[in-house]
């Protein structure tokens, strides 16, 4: 289950849903209408943002190095100001861990 598939959970709770990617804006329009996203996704080609945030940099895949993403969630409250982080996520349960810790608040 992802955030797609939880997305009208998130938006009943008023959480609103924003992806980034380093793909250009076309490709990643693709990739939303092929997976069916009901969400934003930011496109940033220079990783200006990524590198802000410090998602962007090495990884290791299969004994190569190349730069990417690494999957990490903020949680950013009405001030504009980072609750909580999540790193190393695991993508399957991810969604739900996050609405989970939205529903204990409540």
């Amino acid at each position: 289950m992802g955030f797609r598939d939880e997305f009208q959970k998130y938006e009943e709770l008023g959480v609103q849903i924003i992806g980034v990617s380093a793909d250009p804006p076309q490709k990643q329009k693709k990739f939303m209408e092929k997976y069916g996203f009901q969400f934003p996704m930011l496109c940033d080609e220079s990783h200006m943002m990524l590198e802000a945030y410090g998602v962007w940099g090495l990884k290791k895949f299969m004994g190569k190095e190349y730069m990417g993403i690494t999957r990490t969630s903020y949680i950013i409250n009405e001030s504009g100001l980072i609750d909580k982080v999540y790193n190393k996520v695991k993508t399957k349960t991810h969604a739900c861990d996050i609405l989970g810790d939205f529903l204990e608040k409540k």
